[in-house]
Order: C-alpha cells, then sequence, then structure tokens
C-alpha cells in the first residue's frame, strides 16, 4: 500500500498571497497611494532645494532663506483660507483683489493708528467673503462667478480709493504696524512666525473641531453631509468668510513690510494660491485636503522662483512655466490615484 501525499487545503488567504492581491495588498497599495498624495510634494521641495544647494552657493545662506520665507508668508496665508474653500468644492478667485485692497485699507487706515490699519482690512476683506459664502451657500451661484465679481469689485473699490493708482498711502516706519511686517524674531520676519502660527491653528481646526468634519463632509458629499445633519451653507459662508479675512490679513502684512499700499500687487495671486493648495495634495473636487501640504506648496513655488533667479539668464516669465508644469503634473497624479483607489 503506497502513501499518498495531501496538500494542505488552499485558505483564502494563501489563495490571496499566491494572486498577489486581496484585502491585505489593497490596504499596502492604498496606504501608499495616500502617502503619495499627501506627502510627494515635501519629496519634491527637497530633493529641489539640495539640487540648489550644491549648484548656487548663495541659495542656502541665511539671507536667502529668510527672504524666501518672508516672501512666502504672504501667499501662504492666502493659501490657507482657499485650501478650506477647495475642500468644501468650492473656489474663490478674489483673493488676489483682496490682497491688494487689505493692503492699500491697511496703509490708508494707519493714518489713524496701527489699529484701525489692522482691523480696517480684516473688516472690509472679511465681509466680502461673507457676501461670497451667502451667494453661494443660499442663492446657490457657481462659486467661480460669484467670487469672479468679488474679484472685479474689489479691484475697482481699491481703484477708486488711490484715485486710479494715482495716490499711493503709506505707513510710518516707526509705527507698531510696521513693525509687525519689518520686524524680526530670532533671525525670522514676524510675518513667518505669524503665518506659522496662522497654519498651526488652522490644521488644528480642520483635523480637530466638529466644524473641519464639516468642512470636509460637505466637500466630499454634501448631500450626504445634510442628512447627516451637518450645517451646509453655514459651513459654506464660513469658508468663504475665512478666506477673505485672511487675503486681507495678508495684504496688510504685506503693506506693513513694503511700508505703503502697493495698487498694483495681487494680480494672479489667486492662481497661485490654487496652484500651492492642489500641488500639496487638496483635491479640487473637494473632500480630502492637507493644511500642510498647502505650504508645501507654496514653499516649492517660491524655491522654484527663487532657482529662476539664481540662474540670472532666465526671466521670470519661466517660473510660471514650471509652476502651470507642476500643477498640470499633480493634477493628472490626484486623478490617477483617485481612480485607482476606487478600484481597490
Amino acid at each position: 500500500m503506497t502513501a499518498t501525499r495531501t496538500d494542505p487545503p488552499m485558505t483564502t488567504a494563501s489563495i490571496e498571497q499566491s494572486r498577489g492581491a486581496g484585502p491585505v495588498g489593497s490596504a499596502r497599495s492604498e496606504r501608499l497611494s495616500a502617502l503619495v498624495q499627501q506627502h510627494g510634494a515635501l519629496a519634491v521641495l527637497v530633493i529641489v532645494s539640495l539640487m540648489a544647494s550644491f549648484s548656487f552657493d548663495s541659495f542656502a545662506t541665511g539671507d536667502n532663506v529668510s527672504n524666501m520665507a518672508t516672501s512666502s508668508a504672504f501667499l501662504a496665508i492666502v493659501a490657507l483660507g482657499m485650501t478650506f474653500v477647495i475642500i468644501t468644492g468650492g473656489i474663490d478667485l478674489s483673493v488676489g483683489s483682496l490682497f491688494a485692497l487689505g493692503g492699500v485699507l491697511a496703509a490708508w487706515g494707519s493714518r489713524h493708528g496701527t489699529l484701525v490699519g489692522l482691523l480696517l482690512p480684516l473688516a472690509v476683506c472679511g465681509l466680502i467673503g461673507v457676501v461670497n459664502g451667502l451667494l453661494v451657500a443660499r442663492s446657490r451661484l457657481a462659486p467661480f462667478i460669484v467670487t469672479l465679481a468679488a474679484m472685479l469689485g474689489a479691484r475697482g473699490l481699491m481703484l477708486a480709493l488711490t484715485d486710479e493708482g494715482a495716490d499711493t498711502f503709506l505707513i510710518g516706519r516707526g509705527s507698531l504696524l510696521a513693525e509687525l511686517g519689518q520686524g524680526t524674531t530670532l533671525g525670522l520676519g514676524n510675518p513667518v512666525w505669524i503665518t506659522l502660527a496662522l497654519f498651526v491653528t488652522g490644521a488644528v481646526v480642520l483635523r480637530r473641531t466638529r466644524f473641519g468634519q464639516h468642512v470636509y463632509a460637505v466637500g466630499g458629499n454634501e448631500d450626504a453631509a445634510a442628512l447627516m445633519g451637518a450645517p451646509v451653507a453655514r459651513t459654506k459662508i464660513l469658508v468663504y468668510a475665512l478666506s477673505g479675512l485672511l487675503a486681507g490679513l495678508a495684504g496688510a502684512l504685506n503693506a506693513a513690510w513694503l511700508a505703503s499700499g502697493v495698487t498694483i500687487l495681487g494680480n494672479g495671486m489667486e492662481l497661485e494660491a490654487i496652484a500651492a493648495v492642489v500641488i500639496g495634495g487638496t483635491l479640487l473636487t473637494g473632500g480630502l485636503g492637507y493644511v500642510s501640504g498647502s505650504l508645501v506648496g507654496v514653499l516649492l513655488l517660491k524655491v522654484i522662483q527663487n532657482v529662476i533667479n539664481q540662474i540670472g539668464s532666465l526671466d521670470s516669465s519661466y517660473q510660471q512655466v514650471v509652476s502651470g508644469a507642476f500643477l498640470a503634473v499633480v493634477v493628472v497624479a490626484q486623478t490617477w490615484l483617485g481612480r485607482r483607489r476606487q478600484l481597490m
């Protein structure tokens, strides 16, 4: 009698292992996709910065890093507000004009004291943001149209205040407002520390509060969020108000840094902010986004701009070309990763 060899029964785990797929593999692939989407921009930032440090002697110097950090602070503040808006599935095209208006209002109000110079742009730009939110949430108008109208209106108001740009309001160099924009702490400009504080607060609000949960829920599925009891309209109004408020604050800080309300600033800033937010991993369709990613996106754009300036033979228009290319690559990658995760 010959002994017969019996193989162990094939379990579900062994079948999945033999196929190289299944829940374990899918979960690992999904985590990898999420990691790439969240931290891909950070990896590119590190690589570009290291290459620039070895290629240009002046890139990694203290003065250059400090200047890059300060110039990045104003765009980063605008991008922070844009992050909340885009996560809800909206868009805000008015932030560039609100940035310019905030700077002019800060310089104009500084004649009546630092408090007026700081609070006036916050109040006016925040109010415009509230109007944007009301029209989007209550009247159900397209965010693109509403904020485009606000962009034109804010720019017109700014030109009216400055007599078509002929008047430039100055901020006294010895004032507290000027110190807020031009002063330094531990080697970094005060706007940098303000920006870092705002981003820490924004991350906590987005991840650890009920309002942050509502922001994600509205962007993920507005109807489902309403069925769950989330205040959809109020959430939209608040994010647009926040976007306007932060754009006004960024403009006021920039005016304090320059000691004047410059009327030509802010053109195209809304596109830079959107690019930084999307490059940082926030989906344009809403429902997914990272405050830290938006900060990385801003830094990446500024590093690219600085590298182009270091080269010297290229003008600033190449920065827009590179930024556009980065944005196109990121959007394609996001779409591919999103479809891949849906299939898992």
